[in-house]
């Protein structure tokens, strides 16, 4: 693994969302054909309507996008499609939540972390080597074998925060 730490930011009020998605999808395209994957049509919707914000969004929350697409899709079909995006990489489960994100930099294979904003709801990714090597490390100090990794940090991100101090009476 990369000693390089891969995070994502919050969006900036700048930010060009249609162009985001695009660059995401075009990636997972080009991952899957790679690695010779299936990217059905409807797991393709699905990872677009994950990538659609910032914002960690929940299987029946999808199924409900898809119905009104005109979709017949059912619940099973839902986490089917989220299992395929998650065990490729492509989106991260937000496990506090019950809800998924797309992943930043879904070709190289990392264990990440959550920075939750709990104002806007907005989620940046966190995959910082030396974190990992220090959950190891103090695991093996105390015989204690990890099953899995989750890091998810609940705060205020930077815009929210500006808003705030802007203005002391509005309550987010």
């Amino acid at each position: 693994m990369s000693k390089e730490i891969i995070s994502s930011t919050f969006p900036s009020p700048q930010h060009n969302h249609s162009e985001c998605v695009d660059a995401a999808l075009g990636e997972a395209e080009r991952l899957c054909r790679i690695r010779d994957l299936r990217l059905t049509p409807l797991r393709k919707r699905v990872f677009e309507l994950i990538w659609q914000s910032h914002r960690p969004v929940t299987a029946y929350e999808l199924l409900d996008r898809l119905v009104q697409d005109g979709r017949r899709a059912q619940a099973p079909t839902v986490y089917r499609s989220l299992e395929f995006l998650t065990e490729c990489g492509l989106v991260h489960r937000v496990e506090s939540m019950n809800a998924y994100v797309g992943c930043n930099q879904p070709s190289r294979g990392h264990e990440v972390g959550f920075f939750i904003c709990e104002a806007c709801g907005d989620v940046a990714e966190l995959a910082d080597p030396a974190l990992s090597s220090s959950v190891t490390k103090g695991a093996k100090q105390l015989g204690f074998t990890v099953h899995s990794r989750l890091i998810e940090v609940r705060g205020t991100c930077r815009a929210c925060t500006a808003i705030k101090t802007d203005d002391p009476k509005r309550m987010l």
